[in-house]
């Protein structure tokens, strides 16, 4: 990653935690006052219009989280049938696991 891709990520990083709107100007500003050389105007507009709209922070926690997990939680009902809906889901996943097993033991491979 160069340097100006760092500056600009750095700087839509402090805007977010500060909870300013993230445009190209704060941005370019921000990279200013941190004596930051060779950052193009390209890399401040590009960056606003990726973050346009959106909560960076949510992004930042959800970087890991599988899309199963967030598609569960709006639901209301979900949390009283929930138990009784989850075992017939895991059943299912561990039939296609044993299907994918049954292939390994066919004698050949990926690198064969």
């Amino acid at each position: 990653m160069s340097n100006a891709e760092l500056a600009t990520s750095y700087a839509a990083l402090i805007l977010a935690d500060d909870g300013v709107d993230i445009t190209a100007d704060k941005l370019q500003t921000l990279i200013k006052a941190a004596n930051v050389q060779d950052v193009e105007p390209i890399w401040t507009t590009l960056f606003a219009k990726a973050l346009e709209g959106k909560d960076v922070k949510d992004l930042l926690m959800n970087v890991g989280s599988g899309g199963g997990a967030a598609a569960a939680a709006p639901s209301g009902g979900a949390a009283a049938g929930g138990a009784g809906e989850a075992a017939p889901e895991a059943k299912e996943e561990e039939k296609e696991e044993e299907k994918e097993e049954s292939d390994e033991d066919m004698g050949f491979g990926l690198f064969d």
